[in-house]
């Protein structure tokens, strides 16, 4: 009921406030999440027939962990759950519904979208799917994992022939919910930790790319990259800021998701070498359609329009600033986050019978830390 209740301000957010064709939009997104929604309430149900036949009907999780599910049921049943899940995250195909979202919708509804809510997906697929179903979790190992990395390389390829700035973000997005996934599927307390971690890291990352997209909107009165040039003449505070979360998105060594990126290639490597060779690919790309963005936009001569652009304001300026020292902060100090996550992932983990050292930060890259 919560998961789709969700769906509700979600939907009225997008087709109310936003921008020319959010109608669409929405009703895209709002059919996406509720096939995914009734898909997984089948599963829901089914979970609740075994527990029945086995004298214990219930819709505790506790309870529904402790069940002997046979192989072919729990197998379905764990499809119900990662379809719903892998639409809420996004994972390629089934992404389809986050680009026209981001691109219609105004950017307080997608930093909501992207950087709070999809973690749903990615979050149910590490309680629900391995906590539930660990037979079946370790049996669709090797088709996750390369879905995940098609998100991972086509949502940077995707990304770099974009035109719209907003409809960029979020197919960044697409490949970086990739690595959680994947972190998440190479069954390590390494990658697990990670997958955790970049869910933090991307949703202050994103959050903060996505205001500073919308200033830049507000200001130049329109979304097309191409249609801006030479703003960080006239407004090098922002400008210098955009390029901050530019990097971030890019993984920059420094910022916070430059950890949780190493630590699921770490693991990615350490499942198969070619998942980590692929996945590192992606560094490269982010670095491009990044720096290819801040080029278009900010470089260049500026135009007689935007001479008069205004700089950035103290409200702007007090909505980015946290979230970009937060970058600063956990990019050099992690353990503090990795402290909490570490128990929760291996506790997880435990369930699909997994047990390995727990997940550390060279201290090379966690500011001296062990």
């Amino acid at each position: 009921v919560v998961f789709e209740a969700t769906l509700i301000p979600a939907y009225f957010l997008i087709g109310g406030f936003g921008r020319p064709g959010r109608n669409r939009a929405a009703v895209k997104f709002l059919v996406y999440q509720l096939a995914g929604g009734l898909i997984m309430l089948a599963s829901v149900i089914g979970l609740y027939v075994v527990s029945a036949q086995q004298g214990s009907p219930s819709y505790l999780l506790n309870d529904l962990a402790s069940l002997d599910i046979g192989q072919t049921a729990g197998r379905w049943l764990f499809l119900g759950f990662f379809i719903a899940f892998a639409i809420k995250a996004p994972m390629f195909p089934v992404h389809t519904w986050l680009p026209d979202t981001t691109e219609k919708a105004t950017t307080g509804t997608s930093v909501l979208l992207v950087c709070i809510l999809d973690k749903i997906g990615t979050f149910g697929m590490l309680r629900f799917n391995l906590g539930l179903f660990p037979e079946a979790s370790q049996w669709a190992t090797p088709v996750v994992v390369v879905l995940a990395l098609i998100s991972i390389v086509y949502g940077a390829f995707v990304a770099i022939g974009q035109n719209d700035v907003l409809r960029l973000i979020g197919l960044t997005s697409l490949s970086h919910f990739g690595f959680i996934v994947l972190g998440i599927f190479v069954f390590s307390t390494q990658g697990g930790s990670g997958a955790v971690l970049y869910m933090v890291n991307h949703g202050i990352g994103t959050a903060a790319l996505f205001l500073l997209a919308g200033f830049l909107i507000r200001r130049s009165g329109t979304q097309l990259i191409s249609e801006m040039k030479g703003i960080e003449k006239v407004t090098p505070v922002l400008a210098g800021l955009f390029l901050v979360a530019g990097l971030a998105a890019a993984g920059l060594p420094g910022l916070a998701p430059f950890v949780s990126e190493l630590m699921v290639l770490i693991a990615a490597f350490g499942h198969a070498w070619w998942a980590g060779a692929i996945a590192t690919t992606a560094i490269v790309l982010a670095a491009v359609y990044m720096l290819w963005l801040y080029q278009r936009t900010m470089t260049g001569p500026t135009p007689a329009i935007a001479e008069a652009m205004p700089e950035i304001n103290r409200r702007e300026l007090g909505t980015v600033v946290p979230l970009l020292v937060g970058l600063v902060f956990f990019g050099f100090f992690p353990m503090p986050l990795l402290n909490v996550i570490n128990p929760y992932v291996e506790t997880t983990l435990s369930h699909v019978g997994v047990t390995d050292a727990p997940a550390v930060v060279p201290a090379t890259e966690a500011g001296g830390q062990e």
